[in-house]
């Protein structure tokens, strides 16, 4: 990747221009042809760095059911399962990790209408996995990876990427934390067409001068008012953005940690912000304890090493003065892409209801 392309890529994880031509507006940016942005962005993809452009969904205010998941398997099992469990639908981002007894994690993602605990235990029963557990989320601090790709520096999306960041500016960015923790969990109401059109902007975006048209021909509407739609969700906060996602390793982010926390109850929340204030903290969750396991916020982190990520913990350690920590390594990606909603094939993993057992029964 040349400079050039460095600086498209970080365009294009921001804000994405919704425009008939978004890709000449991206040009002009930089002051390159349109064709050009189109190669560059073709041969980035061939290469599997660009993994796609399309809209990020917020999953619980679209009513979906979700949770981080811990899979223990045997060392020779593992492949095979994290294989199988990777055909979910609502499988987004699946990991092997280290560090821990669990070596498999991963986010489930389940309709409203499906069991997300008969979800998980089926797909543990289907695996043969030694033991899972749900760690769903008690409480969201933070959430919107970013890879500066110039500096080659991972970092979130409401900050300074270089981390100094004025007072108004991190005043800015302790609301922007508030705002998103909002109702996080809150399912919004929503219309036959809200759906259709999330199905449609939830598609990777093809990489042709007018890219919209035949999503907009497909609704039957005109290309400023599915623009319009997107503003919308964005409005409602069902959407987050709309902007590409990148293969990380392949980016020259080859380390990815999970770093859990045990924090004392009375400074969740204190601890939660701190965290999430960081400029290399790309997600920022408080998730339940069990006897075996005492950490309560877990924050992902991404950096060019490991000595970049063990730096990133060393900051955390010292601005919240909590020390009981573990890194979890990434050892090997199974899965990384959005969730698909409102699509048919969740139906064959739905487990059977209560009243629909009763009814067989």
């Amino acid at each position: 990747m040349d400079l050039t392309d460095r600086k498209l890529l970080n365009l294009i994880q921001g804000a994405f221009p919704l425009v008939d031509q978004p890709y000449l507006s991206l040009g002009e940016e930089l002051g390159i042809p349109e064709d050009d942005v189109i190669q560059r962005l073709t041969e980035l993809k061939r290469q599997n760095v660009l993994r796609q452009i399309s809209a990020i969904f917020d999953t619980r205010r679209l009513g979906y059911k979700t949770t981080l998941v811990a899979m223990a398997f045997e060392p020779d099992q593992l492949h095979k399962g994290a294989l199988e469990i990777n055909k979910h639908p609502g499988v987004s981002h699946n990991y092997a990790r280290e560090g821990s007894y669990f070596n498999l994690w991963f986010t489930l993602a389940v309709p409203p209408d499906h069991d997300l605990e008969g979800t998980v235990d089926r797909m543990g029963r289907d695996t043969q996995a030694l033991s899972f557990r749900m760690m769903p989320t008690i409480r969201f601090f933070k959430i919107g990876v970013n890879f500066d790709m110039v500096k080659e520096k991972g970092s979130s999306f409401n900050y300074n990427p270089d981390g100094n960041g004025s007072a108004k500016d991190q005043e800015s960015a302790k609301e922007a934390i508030k705002e998103a923790g909002k109702d996080w969990n809150k399912a919004q109401e929503l219309s036959e067409s809200d759906k259709v059109a999330i199905r449609e902007l939830q598609e990777d975006l093809p990489l042709t001068p007018r890219p919209f048209d035949a999503m907009a021909e497909s609704l039957g509407i005109t290309t400023q008012d599915l623009f319009q739609r997107a503003a919308d969700f964005q409005d409602r906060r069902l959407m987050r953005r709309y902007s590409a996602v990148l293969h990380h390793r392949r980016s020259g982010f080859r380390a990815n940690a999970m770093i859990v926390w045990e924090v004392p109850p009375e400074r969740a929340e204190e601890v939660g912000m701190i965290m999430a204030q960081n400029p290399a903290v790309t997600h920022c969750y408080e998730r339940p304890t069990f006897p075996d396991w005492p950490y309560t916020h877990f924050t992902m982190v991404h950096a060019t090493s490991t000595d970049g990520c063990e730096e990133i913990e060393r900051e955390i350690a010292e601005s919240t003065g909590i020390t009981e920590r573990r890194l979890l390594y990434s050892t090997r990606e199974y899965k990384k892409t959005r969730v698909q909603y409102f699509v048919d094939d969740y139906d064959r993993y739905r487990e059977p209801q209560p009243a629909e057992n009763a009814a067989r029964g």
